[in-house]
């Protein structure tokens, strides 16, 4: 068994949280291991520049952080746009929500989407309601701005709640921030706060970059080492560990700051594997792909976000597994892989200009040839992942 050492750069979803609550309190945070991630750097150049028009190109997070962050800078007029695929995502729920309380955000072009002219002005209102089954990512937008509101705010949410773990990391960082919050009832609180004591963090790696180590040993024979990864993690995508503990036999075991991942060679394979991924669906098209090369039939449900997300990534997935011989269903929350055939040669996998995609189908070079199109798209979250994958020895091509 190959020994291999890895070291992930931090959390895309910690560093982005973050960045946003340094800009709002005068650059208190001392940031060490934030992510490398396209996005992160998109945040970065954002929050640094005194334009009027702020590009964020593919970075979904940016659009809905940066929405809320530019409509509560007093007195600036900010247009926010980026990619042709940004400006067919939607970002109508939280602009209502924004301008509920009393936000001046117009559309530039088309009514729902971005790019958006924001007028920056305090806002006076504390309380909004919204739908619990949205993306946390608005509910977190308004979350970290919240603190800054003149009196706080008040998120009521209404109906099932999605992604849950998003948007218990966002509280959890806020107090680790000296913010106090609540969480009751379906009701978040943010209290108002005008300043917080500066002070050094530490930004845990990515569990999400993890999940393609984890397939690789699910479907290979190594012994991966990874550096800060910690077992009390904020991140909800360290159910992964969890995943392929039970279902495709990576024992995880922690030391300190490391995670070492084996594959229990005495381990069976379930015949059908079912989970409901709500609380994590950015790693759902790794588990498909770990499924797919094991030859496990599988269903995944709670998946109603991954269709605004950079592509269609059920209808993405559906497509480029079956390429693989997989026999795939869909629907507008759930993926089913039902059954296997043979692969046909020459066969390339597209990557819809989602990061994800090319990452989460690379483990699997592993076991079967084919090439990936437009491998650099990892640069979003995982810039090194090609020079990680060269210590499988796994290449895009």
């Amino acid at each position: 068994m190959k020994k291999i050492t890895v070291s992930l750069s931090g959390s895309k979803s910690i560093t982005n949280r973050l960045l946003v609550l340094n800009a709002l309190f005068d650059n208190a945070i001392q940031l060490k291991n934030i992510s490398q991630s396209q996005d992160t750097s998109v945040i970065i150049k954002a929050l640094s520049s005194q334009g009027k028009e702020i590009d964020i190109h593919h970075a979904g997070t940016a659009m809905r952080f940066l929405t809320a962050y530019f409509s509560i800078q007093d007195g600036r007029e900010t247009v926010l746009t980026g990619s042709s695929r940004m400006k067919e995502r939607p970002i109508r729920i939280l602009v209502d929500a924004l301008r509920s309380l009393g936000a001046d955000i117009q559309y530039f072009e088309q009514e729902g989407f971005p790019p958006l002219q924001i007028k920056g002005k305090k806002l006076e209102q504390n309380q909004v309601k919204l739908l619990s089954n949205v993306s946390s990512q608005y509910i977190t937008a308004l979350c970290l701005i919240g603190a800054k509101l003149p009196q706080g705010l008040s998120v009521i949410l209404e109906g099932k709640l999605t992604s849950f773990p998003y948007i218990k990391m966002t509280l959890q960082i806020l107090k680790k921030m000296g913010i106090e919050t609540e969480f009751e009832n379906n009701i978040i609180t943010i209290h108002h706060c005008q300043d917080i004591k500066k002070q050094q963090v530490t930004v845990e790696s990515d569990w999400s970059s993890a999940s393609y180590h984890y397939s690789i040993c699910a479907l290979g024979n190594y012994e991966i080492e990874i550096q800060y990864l910690f077992e009390d993690s904020l991140q909800g995508d360290k159910r992964v560990s969890d995943i392929y503990g039970k279902y495709f036999g990576v024992e995880t075991s922690f030391d300190g700051g490391k995670l070492t991942l084996k594959k229990n060679t005495d381990f069976r394979c379930p015949k059908f594997i079912e989970l409901d991924m709500n609380d994590c669906p950015d790693i759902a098209q790794t588990v498909s792909a770990t499924a797919l090369g094991l030859q496990i039939p599988m269903k995944i449900t709670g998946l109603e976000t991954l269709k605004i997300k950079e592509t269609d990534r059920l209808q993405a997935l559906k497509n480029e597994l079956e390429k693989l011989g997989g026999g795939v269903e869909i629907t507008d929350s759930s993926i089913e892989l039902k059954s296997f055939a043979k692969k046909t040669e020459n066969i390339v996998i597209e990557t819809y200009n989602d990061h994800r995609m090319a990452m989460s189908f690379a483990p699997l070079k592993l076991l079967f040839p084919f090439e990936i199109e437009n491998p650099e798209v990892v640069e979003k979250s995982y810039a090194e992942f090609w020079d990680d994958m060269k210590k499988y020895e796994i290449s895009a091509k």
